[in-house]
């Protein structure tokens, strides 16, 4: 109960829970972007009504996440000046750039091209509207862009310097503050992230319609295209682990130290699953000797130093080891890294069974193991920022190697002063109220597009016309066939009106 009268615990707790939430739509939004363009263009290349349908259940499922995105982005901007006041003033004005680059530069990029795909099938060419696909999933990697170097520059502060006065920290270098030394492998390993989680939407979407019988060569499809894209995402995954150990090693030690559980100076091994014992400062599991060491530095025999020498320099003396979150951080990062391989061997098994005369449309354990495998890479992803945001304590603005003296600062001064706990905690209560109501109508609107299906309506059908993807007389049957839709629906309306009103009749008879 300590825990719900501490005003730090309940800052990080409900700003950890508000970017948990808002995090869960941006790898929806830059995942699912991505297949929507990659579906759009297979349109323009094709001009096959049955691609405008799929484009336009994409579109529809994308714009659902990417408003629930924002609003919810928007709370956490909102707690920067008011549960993290102190911490706000301190990097204001190297905050201050990059947010507000993400607000006119990729914000308004990506929601003015959304409004040409939500209304514009039939006012733009279908050229403009295929372009306009690639640039809103290229606002929203762009958007990622500037977020993550304010949140790259937490980790290794560059191109700034401490105020005169000791109060905040001042920038001496755009370019140097943007392009800090952990943005280009946190970049691209959060984006390859996304786009596995892009892939298995995808994947899930194709498999209940295989299951469900229904809508097969969309199913196919775009099976076939989630099995691609997730390989080479994850493939590529490999790539950027390896390019984030080396930063982490090289600028962040003692979260490298937490990561494997090291005390003391060792050459670190990778162990596959365990148990840290932060009372006696063991490590209790089963691993590879020199695993860590290889991945950071190509040789399998480097040591680093442990928290407990780490702790004893001038740059690291602000952590007390016996309250580092050293089995926390190790949790979190080896259950990341046994999902990478859950979801490699998904995509395998998925590749082998589209691929190979598309039997995956008689396996029926496949088909349900897909539909909940985007909780694969959303764990994984839930475990990586943990582990990035976790393995950083104490520090809000991290003591890095080579970032600028005296350029840090601890959590516990960047809480704001004069926000009490009772106030964080009513506002942690109504946020949980607020997002579980926003969460499940989104789910609701979500589902309803997903059993409607990829397909198109009259007015959608007659604008592929138009572009070329349908000739007049395929415009005509679906005409036709909507207004004998209209004439059974009112007959039917009819005739149970008739046969209501006979019973009244025997009714008032007897």
């Amino acid at each position: 109960m300590e825990l719900l009268t501490d005003p730090i615990f309940l800052a990080r707790f409900q700003f950890a829970a508000t970017v948990i939430f808002h995090f869960v739509f941006v790898p929806l939004s830059i995942g699912i972007g991505l297949m929507m363009a990659i579906n759009e263009t297979r349109y323009y290349r094709t001009r096959d009504a049955q691609d405008a349908g799929a484009t336009g259940l994409w579109v529809k499922i994308f714009a659902a996440c990417f408003i629930v995105g924002v609003a919810t982005g928007i709370t956490m901007e909102f707690s920067f000046g008011t549960n993290w006041a102190d911490y706000a003033r301190f990097v204001g004005d190297i905050f201050g750039a990059p947010l507000a680059a993400e607000a006119l530069f990729a914000f308004f990029l990506e929601s003015v091209f959304l409004g040409i795909l939500i209304f514009g099938r039939n006012r733009v060419s279908p050229r403009f509207y295929m372009v306009s696909a690639w640039l809103v999933w290229f606002g929203s990697c762009l958007s990622a862009l500037w977020i993550l170097i304010a949140n790259s520059w937490m980790q290794t502060p560059a191109g700034g310097e401490l105020s005169a006065d000791g109060s905040k920290a001042v920038i001496t270098d755009f370019f140097a503050a943007a392009f800090n030394p952990s943005l280009a492998s946190r970049y691209f390993h959060t984006v390859l992230s996304v786009l596995a989680v892009g892939a298995f939407i995808a994947l899930a979407i194709s498999a209940w319609y295989m299951y469900k019988k229904r809508h097969p060569e969309f199913a196919m499809r775009t099976m076939r295209t989630g099995a691609v894209v997730g390989i080479v995402s994850m493939c590529l995954l490999l790539v950027s682990a390896h390019a984030s150990a080396v930063v982490v090693s090289e600028e962040q030690p003692t979260k490298f130290a937490l990561m494997e559980g090291m005390y003391d100076s060792e050459v670190p091994p990778l162990y596959l699953a365990g148990w840290v014992d932060e009372a006696t400062q063991e490590v209790f599991g089963l691993g590879i000797p020199g695993g860590s060491s290889f991945l950071a530095t190509g040789t399998w025999d480097t040591e680093f130093e442990g928290l407990n020498e780490l702790a004893q320099t001038t740059e690291f003396d602000g952590m007390v080891v016996e309250e580092a979150p050293a089995n926390l951080v190790f949790q979190s990062y080896h259950v990341m890294v046994l999902l990478f391989g859950v979801i490699m061997i998904i995509l395998i098994l998925t590749l082998i069974f589209t691929f190979r005369g598309g039997t995956i449309t008689s396996k029926k354990w496949l088909q349900r193991l897909l539909i909940i495998s985007p909780i694969f890479p959303m764990l994984a992803i839930q475990a990586g920022w943990l582990t990035a945001e976790y393995g950083r304590q104490p520090w809000v603005v991290y003591p890095s190697t080579t970032g600028p003296e005296g350029l840090t600062l601890l959590t516990a001064d960047g809480v704001s002063q004069v926000v009490s706990a009772p106030e964080i905690l009513i506002t942690l209560l109504l946020f949980t109220v607020v997002y579980t109501f926003i969460f499940i109508a989104l789910i609701r609107v979500v589902f309803k597009f997903i059993k409607q299906g990829p397909v198109l309506d009259a007015a959608g059908v007659a604008a592929a016309a138009v572009s070329g993807g349908t000739d007049a007389e395929e415009v005509d049957i679906v005409e036709t066939v909507s207004v004998f839709a209209v004439a059974e629906r009112e007959a039917s309306r009819s005739s149970a009106q008739r046969s209501q009103a006979g019973s009244v009749q025997i009714q008032e008879g007897e």
